[in-house]
């Protein structure tokens, strides 16, 4: 299925656990520090680096640019250390989650209250992965370096659905089915 950002309700809806997704458009970076300078500012009332309505955020830091590239390598994170700051982020409007690894079972529960899904880009594959970006931009919280908030235009980025909005769950089923697997 191929998506094109800001991503919308109709959208989350089509997403099945599993699915491959093909995303065009702008998507956001951000590690742990810039989500808890972005929850702290939640808190603050401060205002946000972004409209989070509808939007991507990619769990990645990139390594800079090359020459004639826009970014270097942009390989996922692992996910697990966002997930203290995601419900916040969620009910300012962020729909889509990026990353690698599993995620926390209130992580899960918050995520299928808040209508969102987890994607995963597929880890050490981040030399690939950086030639779907044709344009990044550091816009907020710069002095992080790598793990500032970059914006990034994609085109065709690959990624696979992990949790839908409906419990479907890609890591349980996988493990279940290599559980029924007999030696």
């Amino acid at each position: 299925m191929k998506l094109i950002t800001p991503i919308s309700e109709k959208d989350i809806k089509k997403m099945k656990a599993g699915d491959i997704i093909y995303i065009s458009g702008v998507i956001y970076t951000g590690r742990d520090q810039a989500h808890k300078k972005m929850v702290d500012a939640i808190y603050q009332n401060e205002k946000l680096p972004f409209d989070f309505e509808g939007q991507v955020i990619y769990y990645v830091g990139p390594t800079p640019e090359k020459e004639g590239r826009p970014i270097g390598s942009c390989g996922p994170t692992s996910s697990y250390r966002m997930d203290p700051f995601a419900l916040p982020l969620m009910k300012k409007g962020l729909k889509v989650m990026i990353g690698k690894g599993d995620r926390s079972d209130d992580f899960i529960k918050d995520m299928i209250d808040q209508k969102a899904v987890y994607l995963q880009a597929v880890g050490g594959a981040g030399a690939l992965l950086s030639k779907k970006v044709i344009k990044s931009e550091v816009i907020a919280y710069e002095e992080l370096g790598p793990e500032a908030i970059y914006k990034l235009e994609v085109i065709d980025f690959p990624v696979i659905v992990t949790y839908d909005i409906y419990g479907g769950n890609m890591v349980k089923d996988e493990v279940q089915k290599y559980k029924t697997i007999s030696l």
